[in-house]
């Protein structure tokens, strides 16, 4: 299953989409008629991302949320919910929601503070903090674990892990049982040879961090990022954590999910959770197999803060954010395509190049993109993963995108 998750994540590009609504709530000013870039969508662009939000959930995804913000703008947030999902509750643009993946730029955020205050180096091998957990860890660095050029299995592609992460199997993870996971799967390609995505390597960061620092990852996160930032709703998820603020995710029920997986994976395959028509409500199932591989739960707004404090140099010094924006191939083929820098991906779309992240977590897909000055943010996110790879709804979503990306640069939405 694990496989189809990386094939949603570079398939192609969104913004950021937050699930949040029972009617569209859209916030926008008053005045003014310039682009996004410059100051806030025109009327006419807001109605049709809210338009095309819309589109979107009738085509089958149970949520959606789109917020744009930047400098000195009133942000603007566009909601929608299909109408089995509000007996949960109303999703609104404050809710929080599991961020994936996104996880892994504030964790790599908080590696380069310490590269800063020369603690750790990117040159250290994994071997000198985590002596005699990872093979060949003498020839593997910090660099290619930020980086996903080390080569090591992806943990989520273990059968007891991915038994977790839709719920069926009840196991409390800790970081060494996922890391031991990852790494007894035999390596895919010698140390720096390639760019491959693996969770396994920001697990491995994870426990870097605690070893260097002497402190926990959660305390890490809200010390030195969230509340300088005053990120209010932005936290690290521990097993069975019950937030009554987190906004319902959802994914598609053994049936229509079957069509979406990939051969390997056993017939019948399913999420846990309680049935919601054509659907099934896992909200509930247990985070621990995400820790800082993709554990952190926000909201679009906290992120935007985030993604703007980072890029405006708010978080690291000059030297690292240079390192942290120095990029990959994600496609060998393709040189001058999305990259992968430390934690950061550089994506390439039909109006501009942005930076950020996307993230997957059971019922959440998030997609956070800034400009490279983080005076503007967009954020996509779905209370779904697999609720959009019904192909009608795939092309739904990726006209949104598009278009949410083309308003946050300022640009003209593509008329498709």
């Amino acid at each position: 299953m694990s496989e189809y998750l990386r094939t949603v994540k570079h398939r192609r590009r969104a913004a950021s989409v937050l699930i949040l609504a029972a009617a569209a709530t859209v916030t926008t000013a008053t005045t003014g008629t310039a682009a996004f870039g410059a100051a806030t969508p025109t009327p006419a662009g807001t109605k049709q991302l809210t338009k095309l939000a819309q589109q979107v959930v009738d085509d089958g995804a149970p949520g959606i949320v789109v917020r744009l913000g930047g400098t000195g703008a009133r942000p603007v947030e566009i909601a929608r919910q299909a109408p089995f999902t509000r007996a949960d509750g109303r999703l609104d643009a404050d809710d929080r929601v599991r961020m994936g993946s996104n996880t892994k730029t504030m964790v790599a955020t908080l590696v380069l503070q310490q590269v800063a205050q020369h603690r750790i180096a990117l040159t250290d091998p994994v071997e000198k903090w985590l002596p005699g957990q990872v093979p060949n860890g003498s020839a593997i660095t910090v660099r290619m674990l930020l980086n996903h050029t080390s080569g090591l299995y992806n943990y989520l592609d273990d059968p007891a892990v991915l038994a977790s992460f839709i719920g069926q199997n009840p196991h409390d993870w800790t970081p060494q049982e996922l890391l031991a996971a990852g790494v007894a799967h035999p390596a895919l390609f010698a140390p720096g040879a390639q760019f491959s995505y693996s969770n396994t390597n920001y697990i491995a960061l994870g426990l870097i961090l605690q070893k260097a620092t002497g402190r926990s990852l959660p305390d890490l996160l809200q010390d030195d990022i969230a509340r300088p930032l005053g990120l209010h709703d932005t936290y690290l998820a521990s097993a069975h954590h019950n937030d009554p603020g987190l906004a319902h995710g959802y994914e598609p029920d053994a049936a229509d999910l079957a069509p979406y997986l990939p051969p390997t994976v056993p017939a019948g395959t399913s999420f846990a959770g309680p049935a919601r028509g054509d659907f099934v409500d896992v909200t509930a199932i247990n985070p621990s197999d995400l820790w800082a591989a993709g554990g952190i739960v926000s909201t679009a707004e906290d992120w935007a803060r985030f993604d703007s404090a980072l890029m405006s140099g708010r978080l690291l010094p000059k030297a690292e954010l240079q390192e942290m924006r120095t990029t990959v191939p994600e496609d060998p083929a393709e040189p001058d395509g999305d990259g992968y820098g430390l934690g950061l991906r550089k994506v390439v779309f039909p109006c501009g190049t942005v930076w950020g992240h996307d993230g997957q977590a059971p019922g959440y897909f998030s997609q956070t993109y800034t400009d490279a000055t983080g005076k503007h943010t967009v954020s996509i996110i779905t209370t779904t993963i697999f609720g959009v790879a019904n192909p009608k709804t795939t092309a739904a979503y990726q006209k949104l995108t598009d278009a949410a990306v083309c308003s946050m640069l300022g640009k003209p939405v593509p008329a498709s």
